[in-house]
């Protein structure tokens, strides 16, 4: 462990593979000749050189141990792409298949180990119905949604059935990014991937945190739990800033569901964020937003992932107080993901 802290993980990622998930899957879906997932070519890996797998519980466990992690919330990886499928029903059938693979072998096999729910929101009646499956019986701890991919933004008033089963749930919901898709998030402009992954997950998460904030998710929901996943957090305070400019200017007019400045809603202390080793301004963040919105992920065992060395860098920030350090380590993923009922 950090300095006898103990660690939460509160983004990790499986590296699930499509044969594993077609056995969770009916046909015609287990017989599809097509790939499940849309996919790109870019080389993440460098050639191998970044980045591992994590296909199994094993695996994990293992990684858990090395680096001193007490409990981690496991993602998928094909799975950030969901907003990416097209089809309703593979959509939902995909869904499905995640939501049980994730509980039977890896949240099953261990108290340790804890699983993120999708849900599709390309049939937003079925999504509500795989929410309430997914948290109520399968006992995963948060449903994911993509920043990238579905044709509406996820403020949009179509979504809202979702964040309203989310909080009878106290189901938090956490908003993830991928690099798939560029003209999303204006990196349509580069040919290189370190271009285009600097600006994938930042500006996606301003794009989602406009829209949730001025159409009105963070009003009309007043105990969801949001959390930005994988973008850091130093972005914020700017962000929230600027929204609260537009917003005092136009905001009566053209954001009428937004009844109070955005910055508000952002550090009402119901919005999360991811604090990042890289980020000089951890500490002064903190302080805008208060320390107890702020979690440490490790991103395992994606290419850019900084686990385990992250979590001795972040234990020993002298920008953040002792008090401050335990809430990032663990005490805010604890709260993010109602966890206390469960450890």
């Amino acid at each position: 462990m950090a300095a006898d802290l103990e660690v939460i993980d509160a983004d990790g990622h499986i590296t699930e593979e499509e044969k594993q998930l077609k056995e969770y899957m009916e046909a015609p879906y287990r017989n599809r000749g097509a790939v499940l997932y849309p996919r790109d070519n870019w080389d993440r890996s460098l050639g191998g050189t970044l980045g591992t797998r994590a296909r199994d519980a094993k695996s994990w466990l293992d990684a858990m141990d090395q680096g001193g992690i007490s409990t981690a919330v496991l993602f998928p990886t094909e799975g950030l792409g969901i907003g990416w499928i097209r089809e309703p029903d593979l959509a939902v059938a995909l869904c499905k298949a995640w939501n049980n693979f994730v509980a039977e072998e890896f949240q099953k096999v261990s108290t340790r180990l804890k699983g993120i729910a999708l849900v599709p929101m390309q049939d937003v009646p079925e999504a509500v119905k795989e929410l309430r499956r997914a948290i109520t019986d399968l006992k995963l701890v948060g449903v994911m949604l993509p920043a990238v991919g579905l044709r509406k933004p996820l403020g949009h008033e179509d979504y809202w059935p979702v964040y309203e089963e989310a909080e009878k749930l106290n189901c938090m919901v956490g908003v993830h990014a991928t690099v798939r898709g560029p003209h999303y998030f204006a990196a349509d402009l580069f040919d290189q991937f370190i271009e285009v992954h600097t600006l994938s997950h930042s500006f996606a998460q301003m794009m989602q945190m406009t829209s949730s904030v001025l159409r009105g998710v963070m009003e009309r929901f007043p105990r969801l739990r949001v959390a930005f996943m994988e973008a850091g957090c130093s972005w914020v305070p700017y962000w929230m800033g600027r929204m609260d400019e537009e917003w005092e200017k136009r905001g009566k007019i053209e954001a009428p569901l937004c009844k109070k400045k955005p910055s508000e809603y952002v550090k009402s202390g119901r919005v999360y964020l991811h604090a990042e080793d890289y980020e000089p301004l951890v500490g002064a963040t903190a302080q805008v937003l208060s320390h107890q919105i702020l979690y440490y992920a490790s991103d395992w065992p994606h290419w850019d992932s900084e686990f385990p060395e992250n979590i001795q860098h972040l234990a020993r920030r002298e920008d953040l107080s002792p008090e401050a350090r335990k809430w990032l380590l663990a005490d805010t993923a604890k709260r993010l993901y109602n966890l206390q009922k469960t450890l």
